[in-house]
């Protein structure tokens, strides 16, 4: 028995022995220059390896006979070519094109292991960065409009773009679906202070491209998502040095110098490697406000590859203030107001309010209005990825994010006669029964009075400060099982995370003429007693001073575990998530002062609020779990059917839920949604693309609507619970009219309506309900992105239109905007800078148009007067940003 085991193994042994193939060869773009890290495998197996930092691969399989290897990297597309493997050496050298955005480019986020757009069970779409480039895109907006599904709202400008995804009730802010950089979202926790997670980062040269996966297993990795997520990968250094300049001008005084570098630390036997990007920008505009945009940015990487892995560690430094604007009056046809100036009056921030300040019994408060959106600070994190054995593969992300973040912003056309109005008659509404007043510009000469007839506007500003800190972490080890029938990847996985915040919040009124750029009135007057009364200084007629003063932290543990499996001509996702939140909501306390030193400013500081230093606390704790089911199927080689469905959750936002004095833990659970999809996708050498249908219902939303109380105070008005149902269908392809031109496009038709919603009045008390049957705010029915392009490597030309459709300004439905077309036009020529073969050395000069036609288009009505009506004779509305020239010079060295 011992010796027929023995020649049994010996047996065994050479058989194995002798089907061991050795696969080799060099991967390169079609440059020349080699690719490092792209994927190289025996299609439906788990033999393969990756490429060096020369683009060099090889490994060993046990396959016997006819085989297909396929070649894959983000951004290209996937080659694939038959060998003959019988235990002889063999050689395949691969030259990849660059995908454009196909169903080939292989997906980076949500999912474990390494596959392509086509090959996977959910709806993706990617944008390159060379495409970014060229867009001159300088918000979200700009980069997420041809994405179908989103409806993404660009009015505000270069930061906090409002995301609405496939029928979702939102504020926007990337509520249900995170922003990331490299696999880390930018903010842990959604909405812990309200604020968007795009003002934490800007977008720069320094991405391969950005990936937007919806639905299916977004639900389960790293922070989760109801919706979708939104990634960005970084380029990393190779051992070809690369350098990019590009810089960029506009009209309205833009300038802005972006720059990447990358390649190897070290000597040629070094394994070590950087990359560095970022951009200083200055900017007077997309509005003049008299307030420069201005800014930088720093990020790079530093990996070190080693024989089963690597280790990345990335940075962030971002110092940089950008400028927001929100709604102000627009005549009843919602169409631009002329000033004073008789020119039409596109924002109402003062330049004139830059170093504001006043006392409250607590101290002076100097506004931040000045900096716009401030952000300052930046984040660490390390990124660790090893290979046990072929089968077993370890990664692991951890970061640390620090912030310190204003939000300043002016709130227009939001006070009592916050339309504009004469003077004389605004001074009639205000004392009515006068014996006479004053008004003066503020820094006028003596006696440069205002005009009776001038127009002037009263309006809220709202200083938002709003630092952060954020710690997270994920690991997750994936084990590759082969069986008879196929190939499972299981993956086991933690997510850990703690964001800290605080929204502190000061108000304060002004009065100012109706004008860009407006100049502030200062206004006195002798009431109907003849008493004297200065009714505004510096502009200021209202100091309101401290409104919120609240300290937030939140703790997330996830734990996942999911299955990618490979069987024939099927392909299976399966996973569940079970995640815990606890976290701590102080609620400052915010009172009026009743002592006064000096007599003089007892009047002034008797209506300055302020926080005495006392809070109320409360604990919310809640447990919840998501599951993702998907398949796919190879109908053909070039058509692929595909579903998936996944029950989701979202926590909301703590501020949602404020503290009862006297109960510890308040009341607290998830947001409840579930997504269905189906849908085909089709992979042929000119048309390629997918089409889906889908189906999204939320239950148990929390909604936080903002207003004015009688004192003029911007405060929370309702709090209601929601549910909603959203039934869609969309579509995206890319064709190829020729070898150089080609016709991209997206649309998407989606029915949705709110099936629950009871408000719950916060300032009064009482509930109703409301709004049943309606649409949701601020979702079309109707998107579509059309464009054509043309790039022959020399010259390259784009004509693109972004359509939005009709939708209602609030749940109400009382207003409805018109759609909104956006039309941009460019292009650009590269010149080669040098006549050796392979060479990447070109300077390529550019010119892109937003908004070709100038349309002033509404993106929302007044978010804080959901009442408003559509025939009035003036409407509060922010109209998309105006038409804006930018010219582009790129240098590649």
């Amino acid at each position: 028995m011992k010796h027929l085991l023995l020649t049994l193994l010996c047996v065994f042994s050479f058989s194995v022995i002798a089907a061991q193939t050795t696969i080799k060869g060099t991967i390169k773009d079609n440059t020349g220059q080699g690719i490092p890290g792209a994927s190289i495998i025996l299609k439906g197996s788990t033999s393969g390896g990756t490429s060096d930092f020369d683009g060099n691969y090889s490994f060993t399989s046990s396959a016997s006979g006819e085989q297909t290897i396929q070649v894959s990297y983000i951004g290209f597309t996937t080659f694939e070519k038959k060998v003959n493997l019988n235990g002889t050496a063999v050689t395949v050298n691969a030259v990849l094109e660059e995908s454009l955005g196909q169903l080939d480019e292989i997906l980076l986020t949500a999912s474990a292991t390494f596959r392509s757009k086509k090959e996977t069970p959910m709806s993706i779409s990617s944008i390159q960065q060379k495409e970014i480039t060229k867009l001159s895109a300088n918000s979200q907006a700009d980069i997420l409009r041809s994405v179908p599904g989103i409806t993404a709202e660009g009015g505000g400008g270069e930061t906090a773009t409002n995301v609405f995804v496939r029928g979702l009730p939102s504020g926007g802010q990337y509520v249900f679906n995170p922003l990331q950089y490299d696999g880390m979202p930018l903010m842990s926790t959604f909405g812990l202070n309200s604020s968007a997670h795009d003002v934490y980062a800007r977008p720069d040269i320094g991405f391969k491209g950005v990936e937007f996966v919806r639905g299916g297993a977004a639900v389960l990795y790293g922070a989760g998502s109801v919706a979708g997520i939104i990634n960005y990968s970084s380029k990393t250094g190779d051992t070809n040095a690369e350098n990019v300049v590009n810089v960029e001008w506009a009209d309205k005084g833009r300038l802005k110098t972006d720059f990447y570098t990358g390649g190897k630390l070290g000597g040629e036997d070094s394994n070590t490697y950087y990359a560095l990007t970022g951009f200083v920008r200055k900017d007077d505009g997309p509005i003049e406000t008299g307030m420069p945009t201005k800014g930088v940015q720093f990020r790079g990487n530093i990996k070190k590859k080693f024989d089963k892995g690597s280790f990345t560690l990335h940075g962030q430094f971002i110092n940089d203030r950008a400028q927001f604007f929100l709604p102000l009056p627009l005549d009843g046809d919602r169409n631009r107001i002329d000033g004073n100036d008789g020119k039409p009056v596109s924002q109402l921030l003062s330049s004139e309010l830059a170093h504001t300040s006043f006392l409250t019994a607590g101290g002076a408060y100097t506004s931040p209005i000045e900096d716009g959106v401030y952000t300052a600070g930046g984040y660490l994190m390390g990124d660790f990825d090893y290979k046990f054995a072929d089968d077993l593969r370890f990664k692991s992300k951890i970061k640390y994010a620090n912030y310190k973040h204003n939000f300043a912003l002016y709130v227009g056309g939001s006070g009592d006669n916050g339309n504009p109005i004469s003077l004389s008659d605004y001074v009639s509404n205000v004392a009515p029964g006068n014996q006479g007043y004053t008004a003066q510009y503020q820094g006028s000469a003596a006696g440069s009075s205002v005009n009776n007839s001038d127009l002037v506007v009263d309006n809220l500003h709202v200083d938002r400060l709003r630092p952060m800190t954020d710690y997270s972490g994920e690991a997750s080890l994936t084990k590759t099982i082969e069986t008879d029938k196929g190939t499972h990847n299981i993956t086991a996985g933690v997510y850990l995370a703690l964001t800290e915040a605080e929204d502190v919040n000061y108000q304060y009124r002004v009065l100012s003429e109706f004008n860009n750029n407006p100049r502030l009135v200062n206004l006195s007057y002798v009431d109907a007693s003849g008493n004297d009364v200065t009714f505004s200084e510096g502009g200021l007629y209202n100091r309101i001073g401290m409104t919120s003063n609240k300290f937030l932290t939140q703790n997330k543990t996830a734990f996942y575990l999911t299955d990618e499996m490979v069987f024939d001509k099927w392909r299976f996702d399966a996973g569940i998530r079970i995640e815990n939140t606890n976290g701590t909501f102080s609620n400052g306390n915010i009172v009026k002062s009743n002592v006064y030193d000096d007599a003089t400013l007892t009047a002034e500081l008797a209506n300055v609020k302020y926080a005495d230093g006392s809070f109320t606390r409360g604990n919310i704790d809640a447990t919840d779990w998501a599951l993702s089911l998907a398949a796919l199927h190879n109908l053909t080689d070039e058509v692929n059917l595909y579903a998936n469905f996944s029950k989701g959750f979202f926590f909301p936002q703590i501020r949602s839920f404020t503290p009862v004095p006297g109960i510890k833990d308040t009341k607290y659970d998830s947001e409840k949604i579930i997504q269905f999809e189906a849908g085909v996708k089709l992979g042929k050498e000119k048309l390629s693309g997918s089409l889906a249908a889908y189906y999204v219902g939320l239950s148990d939303r929390i909604k936080i609507t903002q207003g004015f109380n009688a004192a003029g105070t911007l405060i929370d008005k309702t709090r209601s619970e929601q549910a909603t149902k959203t039934l869609g269908l969309e579509a995206n392809w890319t064709y190829k009219l020729t070898d150089y031109l080609d016709f991209r496009g997206t649309a998407t038709y989606q029915e949705h309506e709110i099936t629950k919603n009871i408000d719950e009045d916060l300032e009064n008390g009482g509930s109703a309900e409301i709004n049943i049957g309606n649409k949701l705010a601020r979702q079309p029915n109707f998107l579509t992105s059309l464009s054509l392009n043309y790039d022959n490597n020399s010259f390259d030309a784009l004509f693109s239109l972004n359509h939005t459709g009709k939708k209602f300004a609030a749940d109400n439905n009382n207003v409805e905007l018109d759609a909104i077309n956006i039309i941009r036009l460019g292009a650009g020529y590269t010149f080669g800078l040098n006549d050796t073969e392979n060479s990447k050395e070109n300077l390529r000069l550019g010119v892109s148009v937003f908004n070709l036609f100038d349309s002033s288009g509404i993106t929302e009505g007044d978010p804080r007067n959901v009442n408003q009506s559509g025939d009035a004779e003036f409407f509060n509305g922010r109209p998309i940003l105006p038409r804006r020239v930018f010219i582009t010079a790129t240098l590649n060295f």
